[in-house]
């Protein structure tokens, strides 16, 4: 029996390219009426996993913040049940 690819599962590899690797969107986009530009709009956006993310250096601090946050909880919860 030959393999065969099914392409119900391009949309998972699809998303596990996307968390694992990442993707930079950038659009520039200027709003006109009549020929009048009247409005500049400058967009990007970087998609990837939280472990990509501050593998890059995006979300240090965010992810620094949430992970000492979680720690001082798990502390404050462990006391309470000790009690």
């Amino acid at each position: 029996m030959d393999p065969t690819k099914d392409d119900t599962h391009a949309i998972v590899e699809f998303i596990d390219v996307l968390l694992r690797d990442g993707a930079v969107i950038q659009a520039d986009v200027i709003v006109t009426v009549a020929d009048i530009p009247l409005i500049g709009i400058s967009l990007r956006a970087a998609i990837a996993g939280m472990t990509t993310m501050t593998e890059y250096g995006v979300f240090e601090e965010w992810d620094a913040a949430h992970r000492q946050r979680a720690t001082t909880e798990e502390r404050t919860a462990s006391r309470s049940t000790q009690r």
